[in-house]
């Protein structure tokens, strides 16, 4: 299998992480997205022009999430993708909730404290930045109070979920992510970090 990815895409550690902790291998593809050739060899293999991308002989799969549960259903004994049907509910419903209003509030962020004046030159804008922190608050309340009784997301273990909802978190510190009165968040991400799939990950970002 190969995987189109770039290291400082979260979408891209999603995969990683899931990759990792199911121990699947494969043969990594660097897009650089600041590269015009890079950028056109991407859209061939994804209309969207999105990472990552898993290339598994004919078959072409994009949308992180989608990766992570192929390759979980394709690893036996894998315990992070439940196999009942309540279970991998809970775990979908965690999933789809990442992609919709967690990762989307941190991606206003990063994009702001981050990347824009890398690609723009132009600096933050205020009104973005508090859109972007008020969409974070509102994800980051629901997620703490999910996490006040529970060490994972789902379950009495670690999941694709919690790894789909943590990737974003990879930029906390250089996003400026206000999560300061969101103890029990922080303590799962903590955790997070301290999982063997999230310290082999973990290049420097």
């Amino acid at each position: 299998m190969q995987l189109y990815y770039n290291p400082y895409s979260s979408n891209t550690r999603r995969v990683l992480l899931a990759a990792d902790h199911l121990g699947v291998d494969f043969d990594l593809v660097k897009i650089d997205l600041a590269s015009q050739d890079d950028r056109r060899r991407l859209g061939e293999i994804n209309d969207n022009g999105k990472l990552p991308v898993l290339i598994d002989g004919d078959f072409v799969l994009w949308e992180s999430c989608a990766i992570m549960q192929y390759l979980a259903d394709g690893t036996p004994g894998q315990t992070v993708w439940p196999q009942e049907r309540r279970a991998r509910a809970d775990v979908s419903r965690w999933m789809f909730w990442a992609c919709q209003h967690f990762a989307p509030a941190i991606g206003v962020l990063t994009w702001e404290h981050l990347w824009k004046k890398y690609v723009t030159g132009q600096d933050a804008d205020p009104k973005e930045v508090a859109r972007g922190e008020a969409d974070l608050a509102e994800a980051a309340r629901v997620l703490d109070k999910h996490l006040a009784t529970r060490r994972w997301l789902v379950g009495d273990a670690v999941s694709l979920a919690d790894y789909a909802v943590v990737a974003p978190l990879m930029y906390k510190e250089k996003a400026r992510l206000p999560l300061a009165d969101y103890p029990h968040l922080l303590a799962w991400f903590e955790r997070i970090q301290a999982l063997p799939a999230w310290q082999r990950t973990d290049h420097d970002w």
